[in-house]
Parts: C-alpha cells; sequence; structure tokens
C-alpha cells in the first residue's frame, strides 16, 4: 500500500505570480523512509503540508493528495492526527506548553485520549526516545537538541502512520543530528512508521533512506541515494587566504558568567573571547553550549551576572536570531525590505537588486510568512544587510538552506567583510565555518576551549576533518 501519493499536483499561493508546484506526482510505499530534495524555495515545505490539511497553505490546488488512499482534504482533524505526524522546522514553531510533560500530553488532551490511555503513550515515548531524564524540565530550558526530539516525540505520541519532517536537522550540531536520526530511523524500523524528510542535507541521512525524490521546476523526480550520500563541500574562495591581524579588538568578553534564574545552572562561565575589527569569526560547539546566549549579551539585549562585556560596535550592529521570522513584520517581501530605507540610507533601486539577488523578484507582493524557512532566513539577512551594519552577529545563518544558497551567504558575508563589517557567527554548519570564518571559537563548559585560525583548526580537530 502506499502511504503517501501526489497525482499531479499543482498549487499555487493565493496572490502569486508563478505556482510553487505545477505537475507534482510521486508515491512513498507504507514503510518507506524517503528523503525529498530541492533547492530553496522549490516547495519541499508547501508539498508536505498539502498532506495534513491543519496546516495546508491557502492557495489553488489541482491535482491530488491521497494519505494511506484517502484524500488529504476529506480528513477531519482527528483522522489526520492519527494518520499524520509533521515535525516542523523550528521546534518553537510548535511547542506550545511551558514544560515537556505537558507538550506531549497536548496533542492527546485535544484528541479526547482517555486518561489511562494518555499516560501509557507518554511513559512509552519517553522510554523510547529517552525523554526520561528530562521530562520534569521547563521547555524554554530545553537545549536546541532537546526541543527536537520533543517536537519529534510530541508527534509519535499521537501514534501516527506516516511522520512528515521539514528540515528538522537544520538546528542540530553535527554530533545531535546522528542522534536524532538514529531515534528516527528506530521509529521507522522498530515501530513501522513511514517517514519522509524534506532536507537541504540529505548525505548524513542517505544510509538510513529507502527511497529519495527531488523537487526541480515544480515537478518530482527520483533522486539517487548514491549521489546524495557523497554531499559536496562548499566554495572556500568567500574567505581570505590568511587572517589579516586587526588593529584592535571590538568584542571583549573578559570572566563572564550568566545565568537565566537565580537557581539556574550557569550558561556561561569563566567565558572570554576577543574579536578583532574586520574579522569573520566562527563559535562552534554542541547545542544547548551557550553560544546563542553569547551573542545577545555581546548585542547588549542581556547583562552578565559577573565579568565584563564590551562592544564598540553597538552603535552599528545587527543580530540575525535563529528564529527569522523575529525580524519578518512586513506585509510583502518588498514591504519588508523597504521597512528600514529612511534609517538605513537606501531606496528602492537598492530593494530591487536585492530581490533580484535573493531570487525574489516575482514574490515581492507575497506575505513573508508564505515563503519556505529559507527563503525567510535569507529576507532576514538581506534586511540586516541593506543597513551596512558595522557588526553582524549572525545565529545560525545557513538554517534552511541549500548549498547554493549557503555559498551565496558567504558571497554577500565576504562582501560585508570588505566593506568593514566585523562579524561574529554561531553555527553548527562546519562546511560554512571553513567557507567563510578568519578564526573558530570552541564553546564547551559554558567558555571557550579553544580559539584557532580556521585551517589550524580542522587540521588539529579530531572529529572534524
Amino acid at each position: 500500500m502506499s502511504a503517501l501519493e501526489f497525482d499531479h499536483v499543482f498549487f499555487s499561493y493565493a496572490g502569486a505570480a508563478s505556482p510553487v508546484l505545477l505537475d507534482a506526482s510521486l508515491e512513498v510505499p507504507e514503510g518507506a523512509f524517503a528523503l525529498l530534495v530541492g533547492a530553496t524555495g522549490s516547495g519541499k515545505s508547501t508539498l508536505l503540508r498539502l498532506a495534513k490539511p491543519e496546516i495546508a497553505p491557502a492557495g489553488e490546488l489541482g491535482g491530488s493528495v491521497r494519505v494511506f488512499r484517502t484524500d488529504a482534504r476529506e480528513l477531519g482533524p482527528q483522522a489526520s492526527a492519527r494518520a499524520v505526524g509533521h515535525v516542523f522546522q523550528s521546534p518553537d514553531a510548535q511547542i506550545v506548553c511551558d514544560t515537556v510533560w505537558h507538550e506531549l500530553a497536548f496533542g492527546l488532551e485535544n484528541l479526547g485520549v482517555p486518561e489511562a490511555e494518555m499516560r501509557r503513550r507518554v511513559a512509552e515515548t519517553c522510554n523510547f526516545l529517552g525523554i526520561e531524564p528530562w521530562f520534569h524540565a521547563r521547555t524554554a530550558e530545553l537545549s536546541g537538541g532537546q526541543r527536537q526530539v520533543l517536537a519529534l516525540a510530541s508527534a509519535l505520541a499521537m501514534r501516527p502512520r506516516l511522520l512528515l519532517l521539514d528540515e528538522p536537522t537544520s538546528m542540530l550540531d553535527p554530533l545531535a543530528e546522528k542522534s536524532f536520526l538514529s531515534l528516527l530511523f528506530r521509529a521507522n524500523r522498530e515501530l513501522g512508521v513511514t517517514v519522509v524528510v524534506a532536507t537541504h542535507a540529505p548525505a548524513a541521512m542517505a544510509d538510513y533512506a529507502t527511497c529519495a525524490f527531488e523537487l526541480v521546476e515544480g515537478s518530482v523526480r527520483p533522486a539517487s541515494l548514491a549521489d546524495l550520500a557523497k554531499g559536496a563541500p562548499l566554495d572556500a574562495g568567500a574567505r581570505a587566504a590568511f587572517w589579516r591581524a586587526a588593529e584592535k579588538d571590538v568584542l571583549l568578553a573578559e570572566d563572564v558568567w550568566y545565568r537565566y534564574g537565580r537557581d539556574a545552572r550557569w550558561v556561561l562561565r569563566e567565558l572570554d573571547l576577543a574579536v578583532g575589527e574586520g574579522e569573520v569569526r566562527a563559535v562552534v560547539g554542541s547545542n544547548g553550549c551557550g553560544k546563542s546566549t553569547l551573542l545577545t549579551l555581546l548585542a547588549g539585549v542581556t547583562r552578565p551576572a559577573r565579568g565584563h562585556a564590551r562592544n564598540e560596535l553597538a552603535a552599528s550592529q545587527a543580530l540575525l536570531p535563529q528564529s527569522p521570522k523575529a525580524l519578518l513584520s512586513g506585509e510583502t517581501v518588498e514591504g519588508e525590505l523597504m521597512a528600514w530605507s529612511r534609517a538605513g540610507g537606501y531606496g528602492r533601486a537598492e530593494v530591487g537588486a536585492a530581490l533580484e539577488r535573493l531570487g525574489l523578484a516575482g514574490a515581492a507582493e507575497r506575505h513573508p510568512y508564505d515563503l519556505s524557512g529559507g527563503q525567510q532566513q535569507l529576507l532576514a539577512l538581506e534586511k540586516l544587510l541593506l543597513v551596512r551594519p558595522r557588526l553582524l552577529l549572525l545565529d545560525e545563518p545557513t538554517k534552511g538552506l541549500d548549498r547554493a544558497e549557503r555559498e551565496r551567504v558567504a558571497r554577500r558575508l565576504a562582501e560585508a567583510r570588505d566593506d568593514g563589517a566585523t562579524v561574529l557567527l554561531a553555527t553548527h554548519d562546519m562546511g560554512f565555518v571553513r567557507a567563510v570564518a578568519d578564526r573558530v571559537s570552541l564553546m564547551f563548559d559554558g567558555g571557550i576551549a579553544v580559539t584557532e585560525p580556521t585551517d589550524e583548526y580542522f587540521a588539529n580537530s579530531w572529529v572534524f576533518r
């Protein structure tokens, strides 16, 4: 039996100049572990959402989408919840409760599952995924990896027959990614859940997959798992051949300590960091090690509990958070880029060039939230770059981007650096680090374990070579 079928599917967002899907057809057998690849904005997220009516996008739909031979549009809320689970690219887009246990029970409560059965499902899911040690934790205090596992657990607790995942590992460090994928593989093999993953990073998943599809110009074609397993390094031409010694340090942290509550654990402790003017510095480390906290502290959003932090470029800085939607408030894509034009000293000509550069000229009148996650990421970054800040603080800037778009971001950061900007970025994308960073700082146990020039860092690393 087929778990998921798309038969000559056409889809166009309301008001869009061109359709996202033109003639998309694919069939995923029950029990498969399928990969869905394609360029940023090719329609992967749209395709997955069309299989679940509660989150299906608004627009014109042609052709048919069937889930276990039932038209997806005929699935009621309860039938959809039992048949199809969905894990978003960002777990923050679906985690709604303040504690782990409540989040796991939330969907079951909405389905009216009896209390005894609810307790059984929650307990079994926690045991299966290893959640019990942090079962009573607050969701706001979880690491990125834990939040992604919680999103997976919340979907599996509903016992779906089909699980759809949109870029589920884009916010995970390489080791957390391997752990998450092993859990997903177990759900597929041991629980019999059919899995479909939309991803820009198929190399790490190719060994688990049984089939793969590629979205190209609105249509679907089979993809080779052998080719996807190879991957390809980013062009490192964007990085200077050697690190240019800075005249002065413009970001400085000395013996910094920080925690989110009086009785909470220290996220940062005894942290020392110095970033030179005009440098591109990458901060790497596992999920929950404090990278995002460090960026917000240096941006002045938070203050250290102990120690000192100095930012000499605070008057001309831009912070890209992990969720690009935090920066997107306009009604249209073009309006989003025009929002800071008066203060930033640019006009419609620069915005038009930016739209062309982003490949969004045909989407200028679309709402930013109708874009793919990767396109939203690019739009938010371009909005910051248009004002030409002297300091860029970037949290996972390549999240949800394909190889071509990651190289485009690398070139834009090289242009900003050549224009005099200093860049501090936190990322799990080690290929991107190789391509753009002058130096690398590894965070561990709340502090900086090592800082080295990029080539030296990778040459000395046992894990990343």
